[in-house]
C-alpha cells in the first residue's frame, strides 16, 4: 500500500474506532474517571496502528488523525443524544444496538 493509502485507512480507522468511545464518553459526568478512560482508551490503539500502517509519525499525519480522532468522539455522542431521545440507552453503543436488533426481529 501506498503511505497515502495508509494513511487514508489509518484515518478511517480511528474514526470509526472512536466512535463507541464518544458514545460512552457522553453518558458519564464530564472529567470523570469514566470520562478519562473513554478519551484516552484509544490512544494505544492509534499508536500501534501507526506502527503497523507504517505512517509514522509526521507532523502532517496528526492533522489526519487527531480530526479523525475527535470527529469519532463527536459522533458517538451525537448518536447516544438522538437514541436517548426515544429510547432508554446505557454507556454501551453495541449492547444498544445488540438490543435495537433483537427486539426488532422479535
Amino acid at each position: 500500500m501506498h503511505v497515502s493509502t495508509n494513511l487514508l485507512a489509518t484515518t478511517l480507522a480511528v474514526l470509526l474506532f472512536n466512535i463507541p468511545f464518544g458514545y460512552w464518553r457522553y453518558n458519564v459526568p464530564k472529567l470523570s474517571f469514566q470520562w478519562f478512560l473513554a478519551v484516552h482508551i484509544p490512544v494505544p490503539f492509534i499508536i500501534m496502528l501507526r506502527f503497523a500502517m507504517n505512517i509514522g509519525f509526521h507532523w502532517t499525519t496528526y492533522i489526519f488523525l487527531v480530526v479523525a480522532f475527535f470527529t469519532g468522539q463527536l459522533i458517538g455522542g451525537k448518536l447516544h443524544h438522538k437514541r436517548e431521545q426515544s429510547r432508554s440507552v446505557t454507556s454501551c453503543l453495541v449492547m444498544d444496538l445488540y438490543r435495537t436488533l433483537i427486539n426488532q426481529l422479535r
